[in-house]
């Protein structure tokens, strides 16, 4: 333990010894007129890995390169450099013969400084593309050295709440989220495509809506009046199909004061899309093909390994409705029970916990089973349509089973991937639905839940038949870039602040 101690003791001087030097280094040129702050640009012209790939032609030409240094290797008058810019890295081969007094101060720069170095570009003996330096100039002085072993760094606390070093620790996490913005591109292509159109709505609403999902809070001090950060995108959406657009979509964040693991972050992303005169069959339709052609534009291929498990993107997406996958799973048929009874009595049989208790309907009961026996067991995409009514209150009934209604969830690696509907556009069915939902989350504590009068009063001027679809974009990051946790497709996830 004392040993322990002493180490800690050690590395707590050594790192104050670190940064004692640095603010002296910065002193001293700040001093001779040479302070690196000042500098406002320098023209770069290439990049690592450019240069790299198209040798033959940058063979012999002279080019800007800038980037962080990462290591230098001192050898008297001559010294190799490596420097990491966007994207990726390239040595340097520097000398006092051909850099002077520039190359004195070369040595003196730290790892971790931002550098810039002119020179032209030749291959080693070893055959290592490189530039010989003409130029080296400080352009950033790091005052903080990387961490130890930045190189492969594997502590995900720090590889979160530090995402620049991780950044440049990692280069697998740069490409992961470079992969996230060619996604978000090519869903935006796709729904552009097929004729829908981008809109924003508000983040800050001024009620909280009756839904399952726990808001944050805020208040609105011009107002004087409490606010909440959005859910969902849902209502005001449907709001602009009300006002005469046909086709819209929103690539939104949505704020959700709820718990944290692998696949929950409290503030994440979500795309919601809406076409009047469509169902959810439509949308059916629309996600499956719209998730082949994303994988297909930035993997290359439809099957994908997730995890060490292969998924495969490309073939016909297994439907069933809910009835029907419990009964595949679970050995349980809906259609058996007569009463609400009869349900509780044969979840009780099979220890089945259904929240509501006593008061479960066989759609409650149904639910259960589902989470319990199902789930799991959707490995490959899976559509699981018409869901009970009792937990899905914005979806329109089934005319030929009002107990269900026209929603359905797709599923992939055993999560929940995608949540769509029949919009429920019958404005007396939706304030009722809404006057239920707010009575139960107010029983559960919820006090400031309200109906959304302004929505309600939005179809009674008429919404046409539509179908409704919404997806959390970071769940699809994970899956297109083998990522475990949705903290590693997020740069900046949510951490607990850490005690100074």
């Amino acid at each position: 333990m004392e040993n322990n101690n002493v180490n800690v003791i050690n590395e707590e001087l050594d790192l104050n010894e670190i940064l004692r030097v640095r603010r002296e280094k910065l002193s001293n040129l700040v001093a001779s007129g040479k302070n690196p702050f000042e500098k406002v640009r320098y023209d770069r012209d290439a990049y690592s890995q450019d240069v790299k790939d198209d040798y033959e032609n940058y063979e012999g030409k002279t080019v800007g390169v800038a980037g962080r240094l990462i290591s230098k290797r001192i050898m008297g008058k001559a010294s190799f450099a490596v420097i990491l810019d966007g994207k990726g890295t390239i040595q340097s081969y520097l000398s006092i013969n051909d850099l002077g007094d520039s190359y004195l101060e070369f040595k003196e720069y730290d790892i971790g400084d931002i550098i810039g170095i002119t020179g032209r570009v030749f291959k080693t003996r070893t055959g290592e593309v490189s530039v010989h330096a003409e130029s080296v100039e400080l352009l950033s002085k790091s005052l903080l050295p990387l961490p130890e072993k930045y190189h492969g760094l594997k502590d995900e606390d720090t590889r979160y709440r530090q995402r620049e070093i991780d950044l440049i620790a990692n280069p697998e996490v740069k490409r992961t989220f470079i992969a996230r913005s060619k996604i978000m591109s090519e869903i935006r292509k796709y729904l552009d495509g097929v004729g829908y159109l981008e809109v924003d709505t508000p983040v800050l609403q001024p009620l909280e809506i009756g839904a399952a999902a726990r808001p944050f809070k805020t208040h609105h001090n011009a107002l004087d009046i409490d606010m909440y950060l959005r859910i969902e995108t849902e209502l005001y959406l449907k709001r602009l199909i009300v006002g005469g657009f046909d086709k819209v979509y929103e690539v939104g964040r949505i704020f959700r004061n709820e718990g944290m693991d692998r696949s929950h972050n409290p503030e994440f992303t979500t795309v919601e899309m809406y076409q009047a005169y469509s169902d959810y069959i439509d949308m059916m339709n629309l996600i499956e093909d719209m998730y082949k052609t994303i994988t297909v534009n930035v993997l290359g291929t439809d099957k994908i390994t997730y995890q060490g498990i292969e998924i495969d993107m490309g073939k016909k997406w297994e439907r069933l409705t809910m009835v029907e996958a419990v009964k595949k799973y679970a050995g349980v048929d809906y259609n058996d029970w007569a009463t609400d009874e009869d349900a509780r009595a044969v979840a009780d049989k099979m220890g089945v916990e259904v929240e509501e208790g006593k008061n479960a309907t066989k759609g409650h009961v149904l639910i259960a089973f589902f989470d319990k026996y199902v789930e799991d067991n959707l490995i490959q995409p899976t559509i699981i349509y018409d869901y009970p009514v009792e937990n899905s209150p914005l979806a329109k009934r089934k005319p030929s089973n009002p107990a269900f209604t026209e929603r359905f969830e797709y599923f992939i690696y055993a999560r929940e991937m995608g949540n769509a509907f029949s919009e429920l556009n019958d404005p007396i069915d939706q304030k009722e639905r809404f006057v239920k939902q707010v009575a139960e989350k107010r029983a559960k504590g919820g006090n400031d839940a309200r109906v959304d009068e302004d929505f309600v009063t939005a179809l009674e001027y008429g919404l046409p038949p539509t179908g409704g679809l919404g997806f959390g974009v970071d769940r699809l990051v994970m899956l297109l870039t083998d990522s475990a946790s949705i903290r590693d497709v997020i740069l900046f996830p949510t951490m607990k602040p850490v005690k100074k």
